[in-house]
């Protein structure tokens, strides 16, 4: 009976077991969308709240009369022309850039020589040391590190006048001459912000292979000709970015002349981001404000866009 039986099974066809395969879910990729979207949600709305918005405001009330107190009246282009025949403004743009080439110039030989030194041959602990020491200036507020400076440089008591009587020098009135001030703000600008652009080397000078200056010094090329000819060339995407960074920072200086001159002795330290906060907070002219930013931006966007052409003559990739 049991080997009928298994005769039996054994003849008739196999029973296949049906397996079913995992379905794809349909809305797979729109629960992974939203999701994203849930994410960014916090970004994107702080982005356009706090930054698109403004910016179209502000290119709107370029070309409206308001301060505040009475409804805005169109006036076309009314705020440019009389930003444009200011004399105040002009001196404010001009100060503006020559305060740009002054210091951005400073800050990035400054940064280049002192991340050099750094990249040699140094204990590990003596670097971080040194890259904790030049940041540290950056991550100061820019007002209260402008006060402390204004002591130091005061005609009276200033702790540098002292210093240099004490080798002879009579006292420099830093803040109450044009030539002064501008120097003083110039200094205190490129000491607070060149460990930016110092870290920016630093880690250009790391991703050099050592391969190429012992290559380099195999041909006979001394310290100086590896500097121009190896690692000048082979920095120059980190000089493209800390100069086009610098650039765009210094273009916006407020705080150093502001509190250390409040752009005197007469005009010679204002610069255009403070004829922006005198238009519109103090004389409440708002959509004069609003131009004369709208023209700094036009400024900012055409020399980033200069410099990066420019860089397609300079900088080399590897």
């Amino acid at each position: 009976m049991s080997n009928a039986t298994t005769n039996a099974s054994a003849g008739a066809p196999a029973r296949l077991e049906h397996t079913e395969l995992p379905r794809k879910e349909s809305n797979g990729p729109l629960r992974k969308q939203l999701f994203a979207w849930i994410l960014l949600a916090p970004t994107v709305i702080g982005m356009g709240v706090f930054t698109v918005i403004p910016i179209i405001g502000s290119v709107v009330l370029a070309f409206f009369r308001w301060d505040i107190i009475s409804a805005p009246e169109f006036v076309g282009f009314e705020n440019f022309v009389s930003v444009v025949t200011n004399p105040t403004v002009r001196v404010s743009f001009l100060n503006t850039i020559v305060f740009v080439v002054i210091a951005v110039t400073l800050q990035l030989g400054i940064a280049l020589v002192l991340a050099a030194m750094v990249a040699e041959r140094l204990p590990n602990w003596l670097r971080v040391f040194f890259r904790s020491t030049f940041f540290f200036p950056l991550i100061l507020s820019a007002a209260s590190v402008s006060i402390f400076m204004g002591y130091l440089f005061n005609e009276q008591f200033g702790a540098v006048n002292w210093l240099l009587g004490l080798i002879g020098i009579a006292p420099v009135p830093w803040l109450t001459t044009p030539t002064g001030a501008a120097a003083v703000v110039i200094i205190v600008y490129v000491w607070q912000n060149f460990g930016f652009s110092f870290l920016l080397f630093v880690g250009g000078l790391g991703s050099i292979p050592k391969e190429i200056y012992e290559a380099a010094e195999i041909d006979g090329a001394s310290g100086v000709k590896k500097f121009f000819n190896v690692t000048m060339p082979l920095l120059s995407p980190t000089t493209l970015v800390a100069s086009v960074m610098a650039v765009i920072s210094a273009l916006q200086v407020f705080d150093q002349p502001y509190v250390l001159t409040r752009g005197g002795p007469g005009d010679s330290t204002r610069t255009a981001v403070m004829v922006i906060f005198e238009s519109g907070f103090q004389q409440l002219e708002f959509g004069r404000a609003s131009a004369i930013g709208l023209l700094l931006m036009i400024l900012i966007m055409a020399v980033t866009y200069v410099q990066f052409r420019l860089s397609r003559r300079f900088v080399f990739y590897q």
